[in-house]
């Protein structure tokens, strides 16, 4: 059985996975959702890896170094010791203002003692391994170590791809996987693009070091919180990695048909930017102290909607596509051979009214903080209005709601009160810009939802506010009612809420996101981001100590580095779904949060801790 076990290395322009024994299984260049290079995460025999594999290997252990998203892997081995640090490039450029991010993965060999041998098995398969690659030493490359070197990688049919790969070793050595005595520091870079300037080891240690202090100033940045400090940072690191600087967007992860649940078919593609998700992560790293990456999501969505009548996507492409066609990937055998491989996303056409609650909240924030200086001010505020228009024409409509139901549409209870969060932001930010005039009409409308989602949410039977109007089936998602203000923690109705959901969707300590059947079944797996609300919901209706308690153990199901992704194991607790999930990352953060702002005392705690 395995794990996702990985380590995760990114610069905002792409990521890769690299597992705790230092292979890199996924690697999509020169982008987020380009096709794959390595995809052995989906194939192990088609799909290509890049692998370090030692002589006489004794024990290898990884770890970030400290505060960055620079992966160290550690051989221990007979003959000796080496650590590999893995990076992909980031740091200021200082000619042209911006960061210097290229499409490359830089694999520094440090020597430690002895003098350790091992194999590289470089075997890249470009564009989703649907076709051969070849590779081969440039001619001339063998004996020389300047920028004409390397070993080119090419599509044989097909599409055209190609990449390329620098190193200090002997070129033949890597092809031929013959064994490399390591006893100086090292490298390989992989790159899509053909370097210009010379390549080595000097340069590929001033690119770690660079990258190194990008990465410290910006936890430097990072608001920091008297306990679970590190676990914060972490999360906080990670979904950085998961933005892409050039236009803002934000990933729901890095990638693609990671089952839900072994050998089914609940595999997709989460490369791409969901409005909700999106939304969620920017407040909570705003929360944190990172202006730029909420002022960078904005413009995306300035640019994503143009024009005033101009109709909002739950999703889009991480470049502002609009059109995500679904297909298949037939020739590979999926994750555990859980098919199908799935690329492109067919729900960008669901309707899902919760989007507008949840963006125009993240408006309200940004422009609350900015004290309405905020750059595209004007632009935010047409769009304000714009969902608002839209908010009035469908709420009373059913849609497919937060979990994205494909079969059916319901009045769905988070639907509701997302709509009602629309409002009540858009009365806020109308008063903020001095609009009285919208504000007062706009708070006849939210409080008219407000009374029809208390009168037709509630359930009086099971004493809850359920998944939808007229449902008696439950589901995590209401427990959001109190964080978006619909309701007080200490209202009785919202305190038999999180009971009547926590007896109902609770199992071997992890969380249902519901019960019911959907269009593929009855769901099989814990989704993570639930369990951590619920954490979150008991933390705030009194129930502090039981909360921690179950805090710390959900965290006791990260993998080896703290990564989560979006589902586990009720059973085994293994990791299931893509990964790393922004969902899951930012219900940490906001969990711990919730924790560290609280009265307890530090000692309280870390008692809970330790127990």
């Amino acid at each position: 059985m395995k794990n996702l076990n990985y380590g995760v290395i990114g610069n905002c322009r792409s990521a890769a996975l690299v597992s705790e024994d230092g292979s890199v299984d996924w690697l999509c260049l020169p982008q987020f959702d380009s096709s794959s290079v390595f995809a052995n995460l989906l194939d192990e025999n088609k799909g290509g890896s890049f692998k370090i594999i030692p002589d006489k290997p004794e024990n290898i252990t990884q770890s970030y170094i400290p505060q960055t998203n620079i992966l160290k892997t550690r051989f221990q081995c007979e003959d000796g010791v080496f650590e590999v640090r893995d990076f992909m490039p980031r740091y200021e450029n200082p000619n042209s203002g911006g960061h210097y991010t290229p499409p490359d993965i830089v694999r520094y060999f440090k020597w430690i003692e002895g003098e350790p041998s091992f194999k590289v098995l470089y075997d890249p398969k470009l564009e989703y391994a649907k076709n051969e690659t070849n590779n081969f030493v440039e001619q001339g490359c063998e004996n020389e170590k300047n920028g004409s070197c390397y070993i080119k990688s090419h599509t044989s049919s097909g599409t055209y791809d190609s990449l390329y790969l620098y190193s200090s070793f002997d070129y033949p050595d890597i092809l031929e996987q013959r064994s490399i005595r390591l006893m100086k520091d090292e490298y390989c870079m992989l790159s899509y693009n053909q370097k210009l300037l010379p390549q080595d080891t000097r340069r590929a240690k001033l690119k770690l070091e660079r990258t190194k202090v990008y990465w410290l100033n910006w936890v430097e940045r990072t608001t920091s919180f008297r306990v679970y400090g590190d676990l914060i940072v972490r999360s906080a690191l990670t979904l950085k990695m998961l933005s892409y600087a050039k236009s803002g967007a934000i990933l729901a992860a890095l990638t693609t048909s990671l089952p839900e649940t072994i050998g089914e078919e609940r595999n997709w593609d989460y490369r791409f930017c969901w409005i909700r998700d999106g939304s969620m992560v920017v407040k909570i790293m705003t929360s944190l102290g990172h202006y730029n990456l909420a002022n960078q999501y904005l413009r995306f969505i300035i640019d994503i909607l143009p024009d005033k009548d101009e109709k909002m996507q739950i999703m889009y492409g991480i470049n502002g596509e609009k059109k995500l066609k679904e297909y298949e990937l037939s020739h590979l055998e999926g994750y555990e051979g859980s098919v199908p491989v799935r690329i492109g996303n067919a729900a960008y056409r669901q309707k899902q009214n919760d989007i507008y609650g949840i963006l125009l909240d993240v408006i309200h924030q940004q422009l609350e903080i900015y004290d309405i200086t905020l750059e595209h001010s004007e632009d935010l505020w047409t769009i304000v209005r714009n969902i608002i228009k839209v908010v009035e024409n469908n709420w009373r409509k059913p849609d497919r709601g937060i979990w994205e139901i494909r079969s059916e549409n319901k009045h769905f209870t988070f639907s509701k009160v997302l709509c009602w969060t629309a409002l009540d932001r858009a009365v806020k930010i109308a008063s903020l810009l001095q609009r009285g005039l919208y504000a007062k009409k706009w708070s006849v409308l939210r409080d008219k939802i407000h009374k029809d989602i208390m009168k037709k949410a509630w359930n009086e039977e099971r004493q809850a506010f359920t998944q939808a109007y007229g449902s008696k089936d439950l589901d995590a998602s209401v427990l959001l009612m109190e964080s978006y203000g619909f309701i007080n923690a200490t209202d009785q109705k919202y305190v038999t809420t999180v009971l009547a959901i926590q007896e109902d969707l609770e199992q071997d300590g992890l969380m249902y996101r519901y019960r019911n059947q959907d269009d593929f079944g009855t769901p099989k797996s814990a989704f993570t981001i639930c369990s951590f609300w619920l954490t979150n919901a008991l933390f705030k209706i009194g129930r502090k100590e039981e909360a921690i308690k179950k805090f710390h153990q959900l965290l006791g199901y990260s993998n080896h580095l703290g990564l989560f992704s979006e589902d586990l194991d009720f059973k085994t607790k293994r990791m299931l779904g893509n990964f790393p999930q922004a969902y899951s990352h930012l219900a940490i953060i906001e969990t711990a949060m919730t924790v560290s702002g609280s009265q307890l005392t530090d000692e309280e705690i870390i008692k809970e801790y330790i127990h």
